[in-house]
C-alpha cells in the first residue's frame, strides 16, 4: 500500500510537471503569434498576398517575417505546424483532473454539504460540463451571434459567470475553481483541433491542388485565436488557485473567479494594444489593480454581509488565549488525522505539506493556515470530510483574530 501511495504521488507530480512545461510551449507559442499578428505592418513592394511584414531581432540575429492573410501562391517547400502543444497540454490537465480529483473524488472533488452524490455521479457530472461548455460556445460562434465580437463576448462572460456559480454548487471550492479552468481550457483546445487547425488543412489542400483558398477559413481561425488569446491569463490563475484557500474557499468564490476573468481580458487588452501600435492604455493596470483589491476584500467580506456573527475581540497569544483549549480539540479532532506523524486517514501517507499539527506548540506555530484554510474559508478540511461545523470554524478565526490583536 505505502509503494502505490508513493508511486501515485510521484505519478501526480510527474503529470503536473508535463501540464506546465506543455501549458508553458502552448501558451508562449499563443502569445507570440497574436503578438506578431498586430505588429504587422504593410509597404508598398511586398509580394503578391502578402498581408504584412515585421522586422524583429533576437538571439543575435535578425527576423524578417511576411504573412499571407489567405495562402501564398504555391505550397512553401517547409510548414511547421502548431498544434500539439495544445492537444499535450489538455490531454495532460486531464490526466491530472483524472488521478486527482476522480481517483481522490470523496477528498477533493465532493463536499457532501454542498452536493451529497456518489463519485461515479460527480465524475459524470463533471465530464458533461466540460463536453457541453464546448457545444454552447462553438454553436454560439457559428450562430448569427458570432458575427458581433463585441456582443459574443458578452453573452460568453455571461456563461462564464453562470458557470461559476454553478461549480460551486456542485463541487468543493477548490474542485470548483479548478473545473472552471478546464471548462475554459476545453474551449480553448478545441478551437485548436475542432477549428484552426481543420481549416488550415482546408487551406493547404486547396494550395496543393491548384485551388485559390477561401479566406473565410483563416477569418474563422483567426477569431478563435483571439478569444483562445484572451482566455489564457483567467486559466492561469484557475490553475494556480489550488494554493490560495482565500479564493476558492469562500462564500463569495464564484464572484471572484468571475472577476478574474474581467482581470485577465483587461490585461490582454493592455499588451494586444501596444503589439498593435495602438496606444499606451495603462488604464487596465489600474482598473484590474482596483478588480483585484475588490478580489481581496471579497475573500474577506465582513461577516455581516453572510449573516455570520460579528467576531468579538480581546488579547492574548495563541496558547494563553481562553479559547485555546476548545481550538486544540477541534484541530486534534478535525485536522490531526491527516496532518500527523503517522496519518490515520486512508490514502495518506505522510501529513500533507510536513503540516504535523498534534502538540499546542505545532498548533499555535500554524495558527495563521489554520485560521485562513479552517476559519476564514473551508478549504480546509477538502470537502470538509471530517464534518468540521460552522461554529468551530467561528471559533477558530475568533481564536486568531483575538490572539493578534
Amino acid at each position: 500500500m505505502n509503494d502505490f501511495a508513493i508511486f501515485w504521488d510521484w505519478l501526480s507530480f510527474g503529470v503536473r510537471w508535463l501540464h506546465v512545461i506543455t501549458g508553458i510551449a502552448w501558451i508562449g507559442s499563443s502569445f507570440y503569434f497574436v503578438a506578431l499578428d498586430l505588429g504587422l505592418r504593410q509597404r508598398p513592394g511586398l509580394p503578391a498576398g502578402a498581408h504584412g511584414e515585421e522586422w524583429q531581432v533576437h538571439g543575435g540575429g535578425f527576423y524578417h517575417i511576411q504573412k499571407y492573410l489567405v495562402a501564398p501562391a504555391e505550397m512553401p517547400e517547409h510548414l511547421t505546424w502548431f498544434k500539439w502543444e495544445s492537444y499535450a497540454t489538455w490531454m495532460s490537465g486531464f490526466a491530472l483532473l483524472a488521478i486527482v480529483y476522480y481517483a481522490g473524488a470523496d477528498l477533493y472533488l465532493i463536499d457532501p454539504n454542498v452536493l451529497d452524490v456518489s463519485a461515479p455521479v460527480a465524475i459524470l457530472i463533471s465530464l458533461a460540463s466540460l463536453g457541453l461548455g464546448w457545444l454552447i460556445y462553438d454553436l454560439l460562434c457559428k450562430s448569427p451571434l458570432g458575427n458581433n465580437d463585441t456582443l459574443l463576448m458578452l453573452v460568453l462572460y455571461a456563461i462564464v459567470v453562470f458557470m461559476a456559480w454553478g461549480y460551486t454548487q456542485l463541487f468543493t471550492g477548490r474542485a470548483a475553481f479548478l473545473h472552471l479552468g478546464a471548462f475554459t481550457a476545453t474551449i480553448m483546445s478545441a478551437n485548436v483541433f475542432l477549428v484552426i487547425i481543420p481549416n488550415q488543412k482546408i487551406v493547404v489542400a486547396d494550395l496543393i491542388a491548384g485551388r485559390k483558398p477561401d479566406p473565410k477559413y483563416g477569418k474563422i481561425a483567426k477569431t478563435r485565436s483571439l478569444h483562445n488569446n484572451y482566455l489564457t491569463l483567467p486559466v492561469l490563475f484557475l490553475m494556480l488557485s489550488n494554493h490560495y484557500p482565500l479564493a476558492f474557499g469562500t462564500q463569495f468564490n464564484w464572484v471572484i473567479a468571475s472577476l478574474v476573468f474581467m482581470i485577465g481580458v483587461l490585461i490582454r487588452h493592455y499588451f494586444n494594444t501596444m503589439h498593435a501600435r495602438k496606444g499606451n492604455p495603462t488604464w487596465t493596470w489600474l482598473a484590474a489593480g482596483i478588480l483585484f483589491i475588490v478580489i481581496m476584500w471579497l475573500s474577506t467580506v465582513p461577516k455581516i454581509l453572510t449573516g455570520e456573527p460579528k467576531v468579538s475581540a480581546a488579547n492574548g497569544a495563541f496558547i494563553a488565549s481562553t479559547h485555546f483549549p476548545a481550538v486544540r480539540d477541534t484541530v486534534l479532532g478535525r485536522c490531526a488525522m491527516c496532518h500527523a506523524a503517522e496519518p490515520g486517514w486512508e490514502g495518506i501517507r505522510q501529513a500533507p505539506k510536513g503540516v504535523i499539527l498534534e502538540t499546542d506548540a505545532a498548533i499555535a506555530e500554524h495558527a495563521r493556515e489554520i485560521y485562513l484554510q479552517a476559519g476564514r474559508s473551508h478549504a480546509m478540511p477538502p470537502g470538509n470530510v471530517t464534518g468540521v461545523t460552522p461554529e468551530e470554524r467561528q471559533l477558530l478565526a475568533t481564536w486568531f483574530e483575538e490572539a493578534r490583536k
